[in-house]
C-alpha cells in the first residue's frame, strides 16, 4: 500500500528540524501557504502540523504564527524533577531550607529515640494516622482559621499524595475538573494518570475568572474543581473573600466539590479564609509539611467532610497503606513545641527577602508573584520566546521552567517561573543576573 504523501512532507519537515536547516524559533508557513507550497489541501496541510506538533518539533501559537520548538528542551521540563547535576543552579523546583534544620533534625531524632513510644513506630499505622496525631494537626490547623474535628482529618505521605488520594477516591476517570488555565503541574499530571478532563478557567489580571467558570458550568458536566485561593502556584495571587464566596455559590448553584490546595498558603498574611470554612459539606483541603518545614518529610493531610472520609482512607490503604510513624510523630512533636510556627515565621520573612532581591534584578520586566512567595512568574517580551531563554539559560547551568507544564490549554503563553526558593542567596543574586541577561539578549 502506497504511502501518503502528506508522511512524507512530514519526515522532510522533521528531518530539517533535527539538521537544523530549521532551527528552533523559525516561523514556519501558514497552513493555507504549505498547501499552496506542496499542492496539498488545507485539511490534509493542518495535518501535517497537527503530527510535528504531536512529535514535539512544532507549536502553534493563535495570532503568532507556527514556530519550531526548541527541542533540546525536554517536553516534560519543569514537571519531572531530575537529579540536579552539580553546579547547576535550580530555578526550577522549590525545596527552602533554612540554616540550622539539619540540626533540628537531629535534636528531634534524639528526642524521639528516647521516647517510651518507639516501638510502636516500628508498626504498621491506622491508615489515616493515629488518633493523637490527628488531633495534633486538627490544632496546628486553628492557626489556619481553620476549626474542624479529628476524624475529619487523614493524614497522607505529603500534600501531592493527598491530592492523589482525593481523586481516587471521590472522581473516576472521563470526569471532567475545572482548574485554572494556569494551574500546578503537578495536578496536572495526576489528572493525567487518572483520566480525567481538565477545562480552564480563565485568568483575568487579578485572578481567575469566575463568569468564565459559570459559562464552563453551563456547557459542560463538571464535576470538581481544583483551587489555589491563597498562595496560587504559578501566580501568587490570594483570593479576596468575596471571590471566595462567589467561588463557593458557583459550586452550590451546580453541585461541585472543590479540592482547596494550600500548600503555600502558610506564607500568606491574614488571607481570607479557607473555602473549607465557606463550605465545609463540599471542599477537600490538602496540604503538607513540606515547604513550611522540609520536602524530606513527606507528611501531609487531608480535611474531608465525615462521610468522605472512608473513600480518601481506603485509597491510602491501597496506596502507601500508611504515613511513615516515625516522621509523622517527628512532625507532630516540632507542632507541639512551636518549632513548626517558628519555621513558619522564618521563612515567610525568607520568601519576601528573596522576592526583593528578585524584584530588584528584574527591574523592568513584568514580574508577577505575592511579596512572601517562594516563587515568580516572569511573562517574556513579546519577541522573545520561552524554549530559547530556557534552553540558553541550561547552557549556563540554570534550571527554570517554562509555562508549559502549568498551562491547561494550548498555546502556553511565552513565560518562565522562576522557583526562588532551593538557592542560597549569594548563588540566586547570581542565577537572577544570568536570567535577565538572558531575556535583555533576546529582547534586543
Amino acid at each position: 500500500m502506497p504511502r501518503a504523501r502528506y508522511k512524507s512532507i512530514v519526515d522532510i519537515l522533521a528531518g530539517d528540524i533535527a539538521s537544523g536547516v530549521l532551527p528552533p524559533g523559525t516561523r514556519l508557513p501558514t497552513h493555507r501557504q504549505l498547501a499552496e507550497q506542496q499542492g496539498l489541501a488545507l485539511v490534509t496541510a493542518s495535518r501535517v502540523y497537527a503530527e510535528l506538533e504531536a512529535m514535539g518539533l512544532i507549536s502553534g501559537e493563535t495570532g503568532r504564527g507556527t514556530f519550531v520548538r526548541e527541542t533540546a528542551l525536554p517536553l516534560s521540563h519543569g514537571v519531572d524533577q531530575q537529579a540536579t547535576a552539580a553546579g547547576v543552579l535550580d530555578l526550577n523546583f522549590n525545596y527552602p531550607s533554612l540554616p540550622g534544620q539539619a540540626e533540628l533534625l537531629r535534636s528531634g531524632l534524639r528526642q524521639l529515640a528516647l521516647s517510651g513510644d518507639l516501638e510502636a513506630l516500628l508498626r504498621y499505622q491506622p491508615h489515616a494516622g493515629r488518633g493523637h496525631e490527628r488531633v495534633c494537626i486538627a490544632r496546628h490547623l486553628l492557626d489556619r482559621g481553620l476549626s474542624v474535628q479529628a476524624e475529619q482529618v487523614l493524614i497522607v505521605s505529603g500534600a501531592q499524595h493527598g491530592l492523589a488520594t482525593t481523586v481516587m477516591a471521590l472522581l473516576k476517570p472521563g470526569d471532567v475538573v475545572a482548574v485554572d488555565a494556569l494551574t500546578y503541574s503537578g495536578f496536572k499530571v495526576l489528572a493525567q494518570a487518572q483520566r480525567l478532563e481538565l477545562v480552564a478557567i480563565p485568568l483575568t489580571e487579578h485572578g481567575p475568572d469566575l463568569d468564565g467558570l459559570e459559562k464552563l458550568c453551563r456547557k459542560r458536566r463538571i464535576k470538581a474543581v481544583y483551587a489555589m485561593p491563597t498562595l496560587h502556584n504559578p501566580m501568587g495571587w490570594v483570593m479576596d473573600l468575596a471571590w471566595r464566596q462567589r467561588l463557593v455559590g458557583i459550586a452550590r448553584a451546580h453541585g461541585l466539590m472543590l479540592i482547596e490546595d494550600a500548600a503555600y498558603a502558610f506564607l500568606a498574611d491574614k488571607p481570607a479564609v479557607p473555602l473549607t470554612v465557606l463550605a465545609p459539606e463540599l471542599t477537600v483541603y490538602v496540604s503538607g509539611f513540606s515547604k513550611n518545614v522540609a520536602t524530606g518529610l513527606r507528611v501531609g493531610y487531608v480535611v474531608a467532610p465525615v462521610p468522605w472520609v472512608p473513600a480518601i482512607e481506603r485509597a491510602i490503604r491501597a496506596t502507601t497503606w500508611n504515613t511513615a510513624g516515625v516522621m509523622t510523630a517527628l512532625l507532630c512533636g516540632w507542632i507541639e513545641d512551636g518549632t513548626v510556627a517558628r519555621l513558619e515565621a522564618h521563612k515567610r520573612e525568607d520568601a519576601m527577602t528573596r522576592q526583593a532581591l528578585a524584584r530588584k534584578v528584574l527591574e523592568g520586566l513584568n514580574a508577577i508573584g505575592h511579596p512572601a512567595s517562594y516563587f515568580l512568574w516572569l511573562p517574556l517580551p513579546e519577541e522573545v520566546r520561552a524554549d530559547q531563554v530556557a534552553v540558553a539559560l541550561l547552557a549556563l547551568d540554570i534550571a527554570v521552567s517554562t509555562a508549559e507544564p502549568f498551562a491547561v490549554s494550548s498555546p502556553a503563553p511565552h513565560a518562565i517561573r522562576l522557583a526562588l526558593g532551593s538557592l542560597p542567596l549569594p548563588a540566586l543574586d547570581q542565577a537572577l543576573h544570568k536570567v535577565r541577561q538572558v531575556i535583555d539578549h533576546y529582547a534586543w
